[in-house]
């Protein structure tokens, strides 16, 4: 488990902003998208797992690590747009997906949209589908009125973006390992500011629970649909006791999702790669291997 971040920062020009990404190895694309609030950081000890088996791609979320900030309103759709563009200005065909957390629904209703530039798709602790209650959601008390609150207008946008409560409380609290202070003065180092944390505002009031918002619902509901239909090679990646795929959702892939490989890797509740990156490495690789 190192802390250090040894890739060289590129980026590049997507709707006039820039786009910081690191990239590895040489081949057919993987590309790993993070999700909210962290950064390509989050992928630095499962990189070297697969950089010698393709061109292992991790750029920054719009908003979010060292890519641009700009007036955007930060929806997940907004989000779409950059990651499509980011995929065409890097002409990349044949990808390999490895995503997590939103990254998993940017990412999976790019595949379904465009499934002509996918190979495969890995996926741990993503959004399979729309969230259809709040017990679904949590089986904390405390953990689903903390969201609840974050989805309130004046509340939830001072407790994220004043208070900071999103980075310093919920990093913190499903890792099950103690973070050093130089990880977190990396995942916090983009978000100095009140407004620079508005992007995380946003993607906590994006998640679709219970039909709301009605058009990420949609959105979740639709690539869900799809995702179910297609034959794409799909690897997940369990842990437990995991924070969105647990116990119903996990059951629910194995008996709707086809060419499906399950790997059951260690424990660790939502931002796995944290806890555990060279399982998760180790586990792409063998996966990826056996790809035709």
């Amino acid at each position: 488990m190192s802390a250090e971040f040894p890739f060289e920062s590129k980026y590049i020009e997507v709707h006039g902003s820039k786009m910081h990404y690191v990239e590895e190895g040489t081949g057919d694309p993987i590309l790993f998208l993070h999700g909210n609030p962290m950064s390509n950081y989050l992928w630095r000890n499962i990189i070297p797992h697969v950089s010698g088996q393709g061109r292992a791609i991790a750029p920054d979320l719009i908003g979010f690590g060292k890519s641009d900030k700009p007036n955007i309103e930060y929806r997940v759709f907004d989000q779409i747009k950059y990651v499509e563009g980011f995929i065409e200005a890097l002409d990349l065909k044949n990808i390999t997906l490895v995503v997590h957390d939103w990254g998993s629904a940017i990412g999976l209703h790019i595949a379904m949209a465009h499934p002509e530039k996918i190979k495969a798709i890995a996926m741990m602790d993503a959004h399979l589908k729309p969230i259809e209650s709040w017990k679904e959601f949590s089986d904390s008390e405390e953990g689903i009125e903390s969201f609840k609150a974050f989805r309130t207008p004046v509340l939830g946008y001072d407790l994220i973006t004043n208070k900071n409560v999103f980075l310093n409380g919920l990093i913190p609290s499903v890792i099950l390992r103690d973070m050093k202070p130089e990880e977190m003065e990396v995942y916090n180092a983009p978000f100095p500011t009140a407004e620079s944390r508005r992007p995380i505002w946003r993607f906590a009031n994006d998640i679709p629970v219970m039909g709301q918002p009605a058009d990420t619902h949609k959105l979740f509901a639709t690539y869900s649909e799809k995702l179910v239909k297609s034959e794409v090679p799909k690897l997940l990646i369990k842990f437990e006791p995991g924070f969105i795929i647990r116990d119903e959702q996990f059951a629910w892939a194995k008996a709707n999702l086809k060419n499906l490989t399950v790997a059951k890797v260690g424990n660790s509740v939502h931002f796995v790669q944290e806890d555990d990156p060279h399982g998760i490495g180790e586990a792409i690789s063998a996966w990826y291997r056996k790809l035709k």
